[in-house]
């Protein structure tokens, strides 16, 4: 990694971070595609994980008033199952594959509430939560809309949402640099450097989004998230395509 391109990730990570501290969610999608361009998609995975646990232990820290502990135990319960799944098949990413999965993400934040009712805040939807978003985050880097349609529709203001959201990534996070650690060991010390420099930039990213998230409104809140996924969702899954030719 040339010194250029660490400048230029640490600038990602900012704005990533900033865009995730505002929506909860959109930035480690677009920071996992800078990573999926300059590195192994199991090494990739890794650092966007490690990244992501600082922008959301530091959004979950700015937030913590409003986490909902119940919902988060649940979840957790959720993503070890996911976890000890693919571990005992020896899961190995590609990355085509995940491009074309987080591409077709988008779809789910599209599906009216009558069809598909999910809280949350209700137990077994905690857990099946969990296990799709958790199993998601593990195999292709990102779990995306498929956490949010679980938040974006309960009674939760987007405090709680933000606050619970960012908890339960930060376990999640965790999890994922844990499963492909041996993925790690390809980065240079000045690759690591790099990463350990980014925490900073992670945190003052996620200050400056919850700065802007305090004065926007729940239904622009709502809104806007469906948009920002839907396009980064239309970039995903024409490279995911464009591999497969």
């Amino acid at each position: 990694m040339s010194l250029w391109l660490a400048a230029a990730l640490l600038l990602a990570v900012f704005c990533t971070s900033m865009l995730s501290g505002i929506f909860g969610m959109a930035g480690g999608l677009i920071l996992l595609g800078v990573l999926l361009a300059i590195l192994p998609a199991p090494t990739a995975i890794a650092v966007q994980g490690a990244i992501q646990i600082i922008a959301n232990g530091s959004r979950a820290v700015f937030s913590r008033a409003f986490i909902d502990w119940a919902i988060l135990g649940i979840i957790c319960l959720g993503l070890l199952t996911a976890g000890i799944i693919l571990f005992v098949i020896r899961y190995t990413p590609n990355l085509a594959t995940i491009c074309i999965v987080i591409g077709l993400l988008p779809i789910l934040v599209w599906i009216p509430q009558s069809w598909l009712a999910l809280d949350a805040s209700k137990p077994h939807h905690g857990f099946i939560c969990g296990l799709l978003g958790g199993g998601l985050n593990l195999a292709v880097g990102v779990s995306g809309p498929t956490v949010d349609i679980f938040f974006i529709r309960t009674l939760m203001d987007r405090r709680k949402i933000i606050a619970t959201k960012a908890a339960t990534q930060v376990i999640s996070h965790g999890s994922k640099v844990l499963f492909y650690w041996n993925a790690t060991m390809v980065l240079t010390p000045f690759e690591w450097a790099a990463i350990a420099l980014a925490a900073p930039f992670a945190i003052a990213g996620t200050s400056a989004g919850h700065w802007v998230l305090q004065r926007l409104t729940d239904a622009n809140f709502r809104a806007w998230t469906r948009w920002i996924v839907t396009a980064i969702g239309i970039f995903y899954l024409a490279r995911g395509i464009s591999l497969l030719n």
